[in-house]
This record gives C-alpha cells, sequence and structure tokens, in this order.
C-alpha cells in the first residue's frame, strides 16, 4: 500500500477521512482555495510522483466548483507524475440529462465525463449513478458501485418481520432497485404510479401490486433531490393505509425547500449515506446517515491491487 496515495477536495473531506482510516492509511495533503478573482488555486503538498492516486471529490453542490476543483485536481496529480490517477466521484453530479429527450438540449452528462477524462482521470469509481448508462459516457474504466448492502443492513438491524415489510418502488424508473432490495430484506412489493407534469413538478396516482394497508412500507431511490416525488409517494401510500413509512435514499442532496417537505411527510426516517454531507441546517431527527466509507475502501483497495470489484457485491456461496 506504500504506492497509494489518497487525496481529497474540499467537497466532502469527512468522507475521505473515513477511508483512509478504513486503510489504515494517513490523507494526503493538498491546498486548495480561490485567487481574488474566484478562480481556483490547487497544490499537491505530498510527493505523488509514481503513485497510485485516488481522488476523493462528489461532485455535489455547488456542483460547478466541485467539479472544476477536482479537473484542477487531476491535471496536478498528472503535471507531478502521478502512475495512475482515480476520481473516485461518490456522488456525480450533473446525471439528470443523459439523453437528448427533446430538441436542442445538452447531453451534459456525456459532456462532464469528456471533461474528467481529457483532465486525465485514468478511471473513474462512482456509485449509484442517476442513470447507470452513464458508465459508458466515460472513455475510460468506470467502477460502479452500489449502496443497497449498507442500506439493507439498516433496515435488517431494525428487525421487522418479512410478512411485515413492503418494498415500494416510488416510480417506474426504480422498480429494479425494489426489487433488489424486496430479495434482501424480504416482504412483498408495491409500485407508485408517477406522472411527471413538467421538469420540475411530479404527481403521484396509484399504487400498483401488493396493499399496503396495515404494512411497514420502504422506499428506496439512488437521490433525493427536492424530495417532491417521494414525499409526494409516502403521502399517497399514508394515505392507503400504511402502518410506518420509511424512506432510503444513496444521495441526499436536498436542495430547495426538500428539508421542509420532509419534516411535514408522514414519515417515521429518512436514511441517506455519506456520499454528499449532509449541513448542520439540514440535520432532522428523521434523518439518519449510514457511511460507504468501508465499501469505497474496499474498492480502492481492489482497484489498486488489480483485483475484482464485482466479487464486492456477490451473493454467498455463489
Amino acid at each position: 500500500m506504500r504506492e497509494l496515495k489518497i487525496l481529497s477536495g474540499r467537497a466532502n473531506p469527512q468522507l475521505a477521512r473515513d477511508i483512509c482510516r478504513s486503510l489504515h492509511l494517513n490523507l494526503g495533503s493538498v491546498s486548495l482555495g480561490k485567487f481574488p478573482d474566484g478562480e481556483n488555486f490547487c497544490k499537491i503538498d505530498d510527493d505523488v510522483r509514481g503513485r497510485d492516486v485516488f481522488l476523493i471529490q462528489p461532485t455535489s453542490p455547488p456542483v460547478n466548483d466541485t467539479l472544476m476543483e477536482l479537473l484542477i485536481m487531476i491535471d496536478s496529480c498528472k503535471r507531478a507524475s502521478a502512475a495512475r490517477v482515480t476520481a473516485v466521484i461518490p456522488y456525480f453530479g450533473y446525471a439528470r440529462q443523459d439523453r437528448k429527450d427533446e430538441g436542442r438540449v445538452p447531453i451534459t452528462a456525456k459532456l462532464v465525463a469528456n471533461m474528467i477524462a481529457r483532465a486525465g482521470a485514468d478511471r473513474v469509481l462512482t456509485m449509484d449513478l442517476h442513470a447507470p448508462q452513464i458508465q459508458g459516457f466515460f472513455d475510460v474504466p468506470v467502477d460502479h458501485l452500489y449502496a443497497a448492502p449498507v442500506l439493507n443492513d439498516y433496515f435488517e438491524a431494525m428487525g421487522h418481520p418479512p410478512e411485515d415489510l413492503i418494498v415500494v418502488s416510488p416510480d417506474e424508473g426504480s422498480i429494479k432497485r425494489a426489487i433488489g432490495h424486496s430479495k434482501r430484506l424480504g416482504g412483498r412489493l408495491a409500485i407508485v404510479d408517477k406522472r411527471r407534469d413538467n421538469a420540475l413538478e411530479t404527481t403521484q396516482k396509484n399504487i400498483i401490486g401488493s396493499p399496503v394497508e396495515g404494512k411497514i412500507c420502504i422506499m428506496f431511490d439512488d437521490m433525493i433531490s427536492t424530495a417532491g416525488s417521494i414525499c409526494g409517494a409516502a403521502k399517497l401510500v399514508h394515505e392507503a393505509g400504511a402502518k410506518e413509512i420509511h424512506l432510503a435514499a444513496t444521495h441526499g442532496v436536498l436542495c430547495g425547500d426538500a428539508i421542509e417537505k420532509i419534516r411535514q411527510a408522514p414519515i417515521k426516517s429518512l436514511c441517506i449515506c455519506d456520499t454528499i454531507p449532509l449541513s448542520p441546517e439540514k440535520k432532522l431527527s428523521a434523518i439518519q446517515v449510514v457511511s460507504v466509507a468501508p465499501l469505497l475502501a474496499e474498492a480502492i483497495r481492489r482497484i489498486h491491487h488489480h483485483k475484482s470489484i464485482s466479487e464486492m457485491f456477490r451473493p454467498p456461496n455463489t
């Protein structure tokens, strides 16, 4: 592990420290700041010549600043003769525009993928992309992790009997995710019929599948941004007679009035991962944060030693 060097941007330094703690390594030193005109400044303080460098930087809000900082750090490492640079992006921003769904719009996810590769990243390590096909936008290898094991462990620790559980998909796009959680946690499956009114507003119409009345319902999503969709789904499930409602998401973006919506939603808890730091003003008693640092640390260790990543998610005895 002597050739391994882990550096962090300013987006989520605590996650980087937790990853280093899991790997029994010291976090490398980077000087980051801004010039008076607002341009980003970066200097790698540690020697990275010939090293296998991992840069921890989710492109979370403010996404333009964190993305630019990541690009500058990659360039700094490449010009300092790092042997390999891996961009560890636990939360990949600009992922919503992954296709042209109307005329004269960009495919921003592809643009950002090009920028990261062109800056000099040799590979990318990310988690629960908003659209899995984004992996194909990169011209460098991508290792895609899933937070499902961490979230499942959180709910298994509650000890609810499987016959009392209903895993609810908040929309048709999350059905595959819901099925995976249902297989691990037990319980049956229900789907909320969501209709998108426009780019910012959705309406929840019906519940398809198993009845939720008197059941403990758990909803999983990859990210919660404004919380409108998932809180609307929770309200619909509550009106259908659910006994308890728990929400879970890998990425807690929680922008706009998301915190107020969560505060008013008929939910017992919201479990999110630490891919994005939760600022003090967003902390509620209902919000629980679980760490993906051990998962990322194991992936980094495997990448460094050229071992399989997919084996991390293979069911036991297979």
